[in-house]
């Protein structure tokens, strides 16, 4: 019986890994990213809390934008806004708002 429920739960695992890691829905996504162009949308913008430069993430690695955003969701990452941001998000929300950022083409 151990065996079973081992074998069980590492079918389990594999199964949720690989549900994951699809992508996103890109027009769902540009919906959702409407409240990111308010920092991430002006060039050259500081925000207030602490003060540094808002990066780019348009054009973005999808794995990067979704580890950061579930980052900021769970509390690895620290930023106030972003927190209050990715807490809000599910996960499929996440993969959503990767898919529409990172088919940006880059203006660099």
């Amino acid at each position: 019986m151990t065996r079973a429920l081992l074998f069980a739960l590492a079918l389990f695992s594999a199964t949720h890994v690989l549900a994951d890691d699809t992508q996103g829905d890109i027009a769902e996504g540009r919906l959702k990213t409407y409240t990111c162009s308010g920092c991430h949308g002006v060039t050259g913008w500081k925000n207030a809390y602490p003060n540094y430069h808002v990066p780019r993430i348009g054009g973005q690695n999808y794995d990067y934008l979704v580890a950061a955003l579930t980052e900021y969701k769970n509390g690895g990452r620290k930023h106030p806004t972003m927190q209050a941001q990715g807490e809000s998000l599910s996960d499929a929300d996440i993969r959503d708002i990767a898919s529409f950022l990172s088919s940006i083409k880059s203006a660099e």
